[in-house]
C-alpha cells in the first residue's frame, strides 16, 4: 500500500516538472529564435554564426536586438557582459530581416533620408528590433570590446 502511495506521489511530482518545462504558444505573428551574440545592457548584438553555435534564424552578423523580459532573467544575462551567450526567445516575424523591399538578384528598395535640403531635428535611424527574452545559455568564444 506504501509503495503505491510512493509511485503516486512520484508520477505526480514528476508530471508537474514536466509541465512547467514546456515552452508557451508562438503567436502567428511571431517565431521562436535562438541566436548567438554578446550583451551590453539591454541591447543584444548578434554574432557570426559558427557550426557549434548555428542559431535558428537568418538574423545578421552585428544586428542589436532590445531584450524584454523577466527581470530576474535579465539580470542573469546580464552578470554574463563580455562572454559569448545564445538567446533564445520570441521576434515578430520580418523584423530581422534587411529594411526595404526585396526586388531580386540581391537589390533591395527601402526609404531613404527625406529631402528638400532643410535641417530636421529628426535622426535617420534604423527601427529598433526587440526579442521577447525566455532563456539562454553560455556559448562558446569571446565578445570584442568595440
Amino acid at each position: 500500500m506504501k509503495t503505491a502511495v510512493v509511485v503516486a506521489i512520484a508520477i505526480a511530482v514528476l508530471s508537474g516538472s514536466l509541465a512547467a518545462q514546456e515552452k508557451k504558444k508562438v503567436p502567428k505573428d511571431s517565431v521562436r529564435v535562438s541566436v548567438p551574440g554578446c550583451t551590453k545592457g539591454y541591447i543584444f548584438t548578434a554574432a557570426r554564426r559558427t557550426e557549434d553555435q548555428p542559431g535558428s534564424a537568418d538574423i545578421p552578423e552585428g544586428m542589436h536586438l532590445r531584450m524584454n523580459g523577466p527581470k530576474k532573467l535579465i539580470e542573469e544575462i546580464k552578470a554574463h557582459e563580455g562572454s559569448m551567450i545564445v538567446l533564445s526567445g520570441l521576434m515578430k516575424k520580418g523584423q530581422y530581416g534587411p529594411p526595404g523591399i526585396g526586388i531580386g538578384g540581391g537589390v533591395r528598395i527601402s526609404p531613404g533620408p527625406t529631402g528638400g535640403g532643410s535641417m530636421s531635428n529628426t535622426p535617420n535611424t534604423a527601427p529598433q528590433n526587440f526579442i521577447d527574452v525566455e532563456g539562454w545559455s553560455q556559448g562558446t568564444g569571446e565578445c570584442s570590446s568595440r
